[in-house]
């Protein structure tokens, strides 16, 4: 397929994600999408990309995507994106705590046929957390003078 026609899906999933129609992924999707860095326990295929998508709008309502780098060519779409939202529900395992996140994220997507077939990312989970209040890093020792 094309350059186009896959773009055209990315923008369509894009907007599937921010308005928590979840089930339209299967518009986008391959009903057997490899994820391969999918949350463990999650349905294989667009079942398991609904599943956690639908987690993350139960815990980030609100949530945006900000995309800075947009790449496409014939097979592949590359995305470097902000991801930011209020934790209002529960987010693997922690009570909502009211504040607000932004971490960074990447994502490669490859198509067949205008359908996203895999995907690889990679989402700042520890940047949530840390943002959140719910990880504290220890602080780093000064430096002997």
């Amino acid at each position: 397929m094309s350059r186009e026609q896959n773009i055209a899906a990315q923008q369509i999933g894009g907007e599937i994600g921010v308005s928590h129609d979840y089930d339209r992924f299967s518009e986008v999707m391959a009903e057997n999408v490899v994820d391969h860095d999918g949350a463990e326990g999650d349905a294989p295929g667009v079942e398991g990309v609904k599943q956690y998508w639908r987690r993350l709008g139960e815990s980030f309502p609100d949530f945006e995507l900000d995309v800075d780098v947009f790449e496409a060519d014939d097979d592949y779409i590359t995305l470097a994106y902000r991801l930011s939202g209020t934790h209002k529900g529960e987010f693997m395992g922690f009570a909502p705590t009211g504040k607000h996140f932004e971490v960074r994220s990447v994502q490669v997507g490859r198509f067949e046929d205008g359908l996203m077939v895999e995907r690889w990312g990679s989402t700042d989970i520890l940047g949530i957390l840390t943002q959140l209040g719910l990880v504290h890093l220890p602080q780093r020792a000064a430096a002997s003078a």
